[in-house]
């Protein structure tokens, strides 16, 4: 928070009124099952973006970010891309969002600062999202209902607002989702907005896509390790559309209304409707969605072992039919396969190229880490920084 306070200050001569704070996640179970209405395990890690703000009366908005030397500047009511500052179309989407469900808000400035590695699978983009709704709803307060803005929450004699209610943050998910979707341009699922928004500390989250449901289950014992390829992972326009295309299309031909209705049994027999692409991510949603429902019961009966295993068979199943791992991530994860310690790995994100996530005994983390990254430097001449990632509260 000092980084982000210190930015604002220099960019703007003032001290930030407000300072909000978005996580970035990490799937740990669920791999494109969300938007097929299915389910979904999923972390949030103690890697942030942070944005300070304060309010200005003139109608215009001012972005300066640690990460680019620009200035992005605009009004608050004109939100139009620019193509040599991308970055700030996540807090525009917002912003127009925001408008069409009624609220109105003046202008203000932002610094905005992150410490989510870039291509790590982490969602960097849902994060600033969140954090970017949370500032305006710092500025200029604001309740969300399904419909659209409503009465504000009452400030208290600090002038502080109260956190946002458990039932409200889905509707926040959904306007930041609808960010990503229509001004950006990718057709992503909820999965990272809920699991920036509803994270708890040493919890896993299970969402259910279908019924927008969201619930925890304890994990201690164990540290989550992200160690990223070193590939550039691009979504916008790529890959995840098809898939997503993909998935919808057999759906559509098998008769449901998603993949989560089909089972394998029926999807084995009706396999001649489908083309082979089809066939194939079809095949991986089914069998992915199964290995959540295994995975949930055998957190619940403790044994991380076995929930391990069904994190490697979920990396078989992305790379086998999905075809969204790489040569990396597969090297990665038969790497952490030969460590004692390890009790699960696979692809974390969309996949192509991109991180793995790794569950591993925490006692062992740093024999792990030292092994996996002199391996891995072996086998491909890259050097590898393994992060060690804590299990958080959601943005606030």
């Amino acid at each position: 928070m000092a980084n982000v306070q210190d930015l604002f200050k220099r960019s703007f001569n003032f001290p930030a009124t407000h300072l909000v704070r978005a996580p970035g996640r990490l799937e740990l179970l669920g791999n494109h099952t969300d938007y097929n209405h299915g389910l979904v395990m999923s972390l949030a890690v103690d890697k942030y973006i942070h944005i300070a703000s304060g309010p200005r009366n003139d109608g215009k908005i001012e972005l300066v970010t640690s990460s680019f030397p620009e200035k992005e500047i605009f009004w608050a009511n004109a939100f139009k891309k620019n193509p040599d500052a991308p970055w700030a179309n996540y807090v525009k989407g917002v912003l127009e969002q925001l408008r069409k469900r009624g609220l109105n808000f003046n202008g203000f400035n932002a610094a905005i600062t992150g410490d989510i590695p870039m291509g790590a699978g982490m969602s960097s983009s849902a994060a600033l999202e969140v954090a970017t709704a949370l500032t305006v709803r710092r500025l200029y307060p604001f309740s969300l209902t399904e419909t659209g803005a409503s009465l504000p929450p009452a400030r208290d004699a600090r002038g502080e607002i109260p956190p946002v209610p458990q039932e409200e943050k889905l509707h926040l998910a959904k306007l930041c989702q609808a960010a990503e979707n229509q001004f950006v341009g990718v057709q992503s699922g909820l999965l990272d907005q809920i699991s920036s928004l509803f994270g708890k500390a040493w919890h896993v989250m299970s969402i259910d896509f279908q019924a927008l449901k969201v619930e925890q289950a304890p994990m201690i014992g164990e540290a989550i390790i992200v160690c990223n390829s070193g590939v550039k992972h691009e979504l916008v326009g790529g890959e995840y559309n098809e898939l997503r295309q993909n998935c919808e299309s057999a759906a559509q031909k098998l008769g449901a209304k998603s993949l989560r209705a089909v089972e394998l049994r029926s999807l084995e027999a009706n396999k001649a409707k489908l083309t082979a692409r089809e066939y194939e991510c079809a095949r991986h949603v089914v069998t992915e969605i199964q290995r959540v429902v295994a995975g949930e019961r055998a957190l619940r009966d403790d044994d991380h072992r076995q929930f391990g295993q069904y994190m490697f068979q979920s990396h078989e199943s992305s790379r086998d039919f999905l075809k969204n791992s790489t040569e990396e991530l597969d090297l990665l994860v038969e790497l952490a396969r030969g460590h004692p310690g390890c009790l699960g790995a696979r692809l974390t994100g969309g996949g192509f190229g991109g991180a793995t996530i790794n569950l591993v005994a925490y006692h062992q983390a740093e024999s792990f880490m030292r092994q996996i990254a002199n391996e891995y430097e072996d086998e491909t001449g890259h050097k590898l920084q393994p992060l060690l990632c804590q299990i958080v509260d959601g943005a606030g």
